[in-house]
């Protein structure tokens, strides 16, 4: 970008940039990992994504900021005469309630170029500052922009120096990310890139706050929203799940984005839950709402006045699979009316319990799509001792709000190799579907990729299509009548009833017996033959 910089105010003007300043999602990924490296061996790895994600997302902000601050100079005339205006607008804008001409405020003193050129003394508490303030003139990023102290302390040593926190600051500052220099989506898939990045090197935990793309786009596929809905995801992590369904849903509609879905999400780890934020201003979606904390303990979105939860068009989910940590009591206790008195998931596994939770979200009609490991299918099933989760399956299939299962392929998940399957909830099933379940077996739907397998987007629009066409097919699917689901004991794991193994060609017996025929006739003549050189080498006697 081509900067005009004030000498006495060192304010930057932003001039639209050049066509080779339009970034990739290559150059993008690049850069943040080259950000990553600066800060080397500073923390953990899977903590570099705390002081380098609330960086980007401030370089972000500051850099569309400039860009709309220069235009309402041009309009002004006057670099401070604007700054005046738009600051006295933006502070009446947050008194009377209404939307201000700027989105949002960065004052002069914090833009971005000030922490660029700050040097390293008192950098760590000055971008602490910076982040701060900007949080505080702009009450939509509390939470969110100031989540990060770059100034903390490990036992009395600074956890990032100021030497690495001005080291990343440079990298960071290669390029813009203004209005013209990325798309919202492009930015977005980049910083998705990061997290996956950190969820290699973080092993079990990954899986907490991030789903592979793959799998989100497969759900965005399933539930297909639909125009002026509303869809929730009760995990939301890092908000990619919601993220998608929204891209889908623009991506189907071009030129429809004012009816766009909205979006609701809760999450429990504030770190996450700040991440969720900040993913939604990257991607510019203002019609977001989040909840922090433990959804099954505290919904963040119940109905007022009511005992029951606020309810949604769709749920996209991949909630932690088999929680411990949450007994009989709690579910005994609970005062949102989700869970069956009778039958209560068990303490080992809150898989159903989530389950309930979302089917309670869902409005009448609504869909959702939860990805769970596999035995939420079929633990219990074809014993003759009582088992909770097969209790709550035929729940739940005798109300007939089971629409599908898909099983996924093994090893995509970074928490797990087990292949992990999608349940379809459907609280009104259209009349051609009802009594019926779709099973589908999308196992081998992958490409080996280090360090997991990566489901493929053959596999992703053949589910998909099977699903909104509604049909039976050779090694992918099969639709099954309640009947049948309560002859198999309610056992639904799609590799019960679709076998995906190569076919075998079975021949005709008569022609079978013939060939076992014409094996005999060669084997006698063979022993025959056999015979006769062993009397002629004198090793048998004749006959």
């Amino acid at each position: 970008m081509t900067q005009l910089t004030n000498s006495s105010r060192s304010t930057t003007v932003a001039i639209k940039p050049t066509a080779a300043e339009q970034l990739d999602v290559t150059q993008l990924e690049q850069w943040l990992w080259d950000a990553a490296c600066e800060i080397r061996g500073a923390t953990d790895a899977p903590k570099y994504k705390d002081f380098i994600l609330p960086l980007v997302f401030y370089k972000r902000l500051s850099d569309v900021f400039d860009d709309e601050f220069a235009g309402h100079v041009g309009r002004y005339g006057d670099e401070q005469l604007a700054r005046r205006v738009l600051a006295d607008d933006h502070a009446d804008a947050l008194r009377k309630a209404r939307r201000p001409i700027i989105r949002f405020i960065i004052p002069e003193e914090y833009a971005w170029g000030r922490l660029r050129h700050h040097g390293s003394g008192g950098l760590g508490e000055f971008v602490t500052n910076a982040l701060r303030t900007v949080a505080e003139l702009n009450p939509d990023l509390k939470g969110v922009l100031d989540v990060k102290d770059y100034n903390e302390r490990q036992s009395g040593q600074r956890t990032l120096d100021d030497d690495r926190l001005e080291a990343l600051i440079e990298v960071l500052s290669r390029h813009r990310l203004g209005l013209k220099n990325t798309e919202p989506d492009i930015l977005g898939r980049a910083y998705e890139y990061l997290l996956r990045k950190f969820a290699e090197g973080q092993g079990q935990s990954a899986g907490e706050f991030y789903t592979p793309k793959e799998v989100g786009w497969l759900l965005a596929h399933l539930i297909d929203p639909q125009p002026r809905r509303t869809c929730y995801d009760p995990t939301c992590g890092s908000a990619g799940l919601l993220i998608k369904a929204r891209l889908y849903y623009e991506q189907q509609r071009p030129g429809q984005r004012s009816q766009a879905p909205h979006l609701y999400g809760q999450e429990l780890n504030p770190i996450t839950f700040a991440m969720a934020k900040m993913n939604m201003f990257l991607h510019d979606f203002a019609d977001a709402f989040f909840a922090i904390g433990d959804t099954l303990r505290q919904p963040g979105f119940g109905a007022a006045g009511a005992a029951r939860l606020q309810q949604f068009d769709y749920v996209v989910a991949n909630p932690m699979w088999n929680q411990k940590n949450y007994g009989g009591k709690f579910y005994e206790d609970d005062r949102w009316n989700r869970f069956q008195k009778d039958a209560p998931p068990p303490s080992s596994s809150a898989d159903w319990g989530w389950l309930q939770h979302i089917a309670a979200s869902l409005k009448e009609g609504g869909q959702a799509a939860v990805v769970l490991d596999t035995g939420a299918a079929s633990r219990g099933s074809g014993s003759q001792a009582g088992n909770k989760e097969k209790t709550l399956r035929r729940h739940f299939v005798e109300k007939d709000w089971i629409e599908g299962v898909v099983l996924l392929p093994e090893n995509l998940f970074y928490n797990t190799t087990a292949p992990g399957i999608i349940i379809l909830l459907n609280r009104g099933k259209p009349e051609g579907r009802r009594g019926q379940i779709m099973l589908a077996n999308a196992s081998n739907y992958f490409v080996k990729e280090k360090p997991k397998n990566v489901l493929t987007d053959e596999g992703i629009e053949a589910v998909s299509e099977l699903f909104h066409n509604w049909e039976s097919r050779e090694r992918l699917s099969q639709v099954i009548t309640l009947a049948q689901a309560r002859e198999a004991d309610y056992n639904l794991s799609p590799s019960l009833f679709v076998d995906v193994g190569e076919p075998v060609d079975h021949r005709p017996l008569p022609y079978i017996l013939s060939d076992l025929q014409k094996a005999r006739v060669v084997r006698e003549r063979a022993d025959t033959t056999l015979y006769s050189l062993l009397v002629d080498l004198g090793l048998e006697e004749k006959a």
